[in-house]
């Protein structure tokens, strides 16, 4: 049953469980899940679009678009649609001010 995500599990779901922490808030995927599947599975948006149109989910979803930016909790920015979680993993969604 969804809960409003855009992704939801249905199969695989034997994969070793990673933590990550998606805007302050520590959340499980599974090993080999790509950043982007852990966010959309947990709050069902990348994020709200700067230009008014509502929530994001990404669009290619294999790193050509640059729709899908998010930043470490040092500020760096990585690829949420290529990126592998990775235990500890800490992300921040919403907008840097510094953009």
């Amino acid at each position: 049953m969804s809960d409003g995500n855009r992704l939801v599990r249905v199969a695989e779901r034997a994969r070793a469980r990673v933590a990550i922490r998606i805007d302050g808030r520590t959340v499980e995927a599974l090993a080999g899940d790509t950043l982007l599947t852990a966010i959309l599975l947990h709050q069902g948006h990348l994020r709200h679009s700067e230009f008014g149109d509502g929530p994001r989910a990404g669009f290619c979803l294999m790193g050509a678009c640059q729709d899908c930016w998010v930043r470490r909790e040092d500020g760096r920015r990585l690829r949420a649609c290529t990126t592998p979680v990775a235990e500890g993993l800490a992300v921040e969604t919403g907008p840097d001010p510094a953009w």
